[in-house]
């Protein structure tokens, strides 16, 4: 028999128990602040077709979908010509169906397909997986968690606002203190396309600006030398060292882009919106303007974010922004709409780096029955089932076996309390009734039992 290879493909992981129960916390946190701001559920397919998922993301950003095979014979309209082709060109014959690259193309698609049905302003939140054919490195994966919340059918920076307070929420009750949200607006870097000559051509200084943390100041003033001359690039410079208070930023932003119609729109728009952000949530992370912030996504049309934690050097954690047309691809006009995105799989790493991930067993049970004796497994399983009954997560142990190969899997599980069964015990009509985390062992009435393990669980502080 040929074996099977152990391997995983790059980019793609498998997630241990205690991770899982650890991202299902974060989840949890993340949800019960979504839904506190009025935001419901929404799960999308994996599956979208290719036409759905393209002129979205960019150049770069197109080439990063996963494309999946047409069922059957996929090469069936292939011409032999169409070998010597362009691979897109190819592509587009074989491949008609793409893995999501983000949550938010299937949302406007969604909301196109299903509005006669729903409520507007609509507030979603979603959280499933992601693919980006993308080079793996540290904090970037092939696969990975995305937990989206939007807010689509109005224009109000009540919306901003309101994401930007969730942002700060969500760290403060993950315990990050040391983090930044740095805020920018499309239309400032719209002024600096006019300001230097790139007007028309805001495309691609959005690309070449979204690389400044890889290429930093030269790098990106090296490539927009290909567009514009190197005094053309004099006028922009402060962009790379904006600093002050937020108060003293505005206000600076305001000196060198109020001339502009677009500057004077976006700082209106941030001025109204930082005001009303520190009304719903006026504690938390510091928010900082930054123009060099782009974001590669092409919909972005308004004031964008994004979350980064000092300490893990891993890029951003969130992000978003507000896209006024993205509905109008699928047929649906005056949707716009504004979005933030954590990343599950980066934030865990940041929480991990930062030791703030919460401490779980590698087990939810929390209860063992053991028995020792052939004559006692139904009385096991039936106590077993009086303390499910009673939601105490439990376990029995599946065959008779010696009690410390029980005990070692208890253990081995954190399993916090084992009820020790045999036929002494029954004769008695109690049962012992063992602390794994303190090894004290006390009687219990079988009659008492349930009543007993949860007042022992609400007092062990393992549970």
């Amino acid at each position: 028999m040929h074996l099977k290879r152990l391997t995983l493909p790059p980019g793609v992981r498998d997630t241990d128990p205690v991770t899982w129960l650890q991202r299902e916390q974060i989840v949890h946190t993340m949800t019960s602040i979504f839904q506190k701001y009025g935001f419901t559920p929404l799960a999308t397919p994996a599956l979208e077709y290719l036409d759905v998922l393209t002129d979205h993301y960019g150049q770069e950003g197109e080439q990063l979908v996963f494309k999946v095979l047409d069922s059957g014979n996929f090469l069936r309209d292939v011409q032999q010509a169409d070998w010597h082709q362009d691979p897109k060109i190819l592509a587009r014959k074989i491949a008609h169906k793409g893995l999501r690259y983000d949550l938010t193309v299937p949302l406007a698609r969604y909301i196109a397909t299903h509005k006669h049905k729903l409520t507007f302003p609509f507030k979603r939140y979603q959280i499933q997986p992601v693919w980006r054919a993308d080079r793996p490195q540290k904090g970037r994966y092939r696969e990975f968690y995305q937990c989206d919340v939007d807010v689509v059918g109005t224009t109000s920076l009540h919306c901003e606002a309101e994401l930007l307070a969730i942002a700060r929420e969500v760290l403060h009750e993950l315990q990050v203190v040391d983090a930044t949200i740095a805020l920018n607006h499309r239309q400032i870097l719209q002024a600096l396309a006019v300001e230097i000559g790139m007007e028309g051509q805001e495309t691609a200084l959005c690309v070449i600006l979204d690389k400044y943390h890889h290429i930093g100041q030269k790098g990106v003033l090296e490539q927009l030398k290909t567009y514009v001359s190197d005094s053309a690039l004099t006028k922009i410079t402060w962009i790379f060292s904006l600093s002050g208070t937020l108060k003293e930023q505005l206000s600076d932003l305001a000196n060198k882009l109020d001339h502009l119609p677009q500057g004077q729109a976006a700082i209106h728009d941030l001025e109204t919106l930082l005001k009303y952000t520190d009304t719903l949530m006026p504690q938390g992370v510091d928010i900082q303007l930054m123009p060099t912030l782009a974001r590669g996504m092409t919909y972005y049309t308004g004031a964008i974010f994004e979350v980064a934690v000092h300490g893990a050097e891993l890029g951003s954690v969130a992000g978003g922004g507000r896209y006024d047309h993205l509905a109008e691809h699928f047929g649906l006009t005056n949707a716009s709409g504004v979005g933030l995105s954590f990343g599950l799989d980066r934030l865990y790493q940041a929480l991990e780096i930062l030791g703030l991930l919460p401490d779980m067993r590698s087990s939810t049970t929390q209860v063992l029955v053991t028995f020792l004796e052939e004559a006692v497994q139904e009385r096991a399983l039936a106590i077993a089932a009086s303390l499910r009954k009673q939601h105490v997560a439990t376990e029995h142990f599946p065959v008779v076996s010696k009690l410390k190969k029980q005990l070692h899997y208890a253990d081995k599980k954190q399993i916090p309390w084992v009820v020790l069964l045999g036929q002494a015990e029954l004769e008695l009509d109690t049962l012992h009734v063992r602390n794994m985390h303190t090894g004290i062992q006390e009687h219990c009435a079988i009659e008492t039992l349930v009543d007993w393990v949860c007042a022992g669980n609400k007092n062990d502080s393992r549970t």
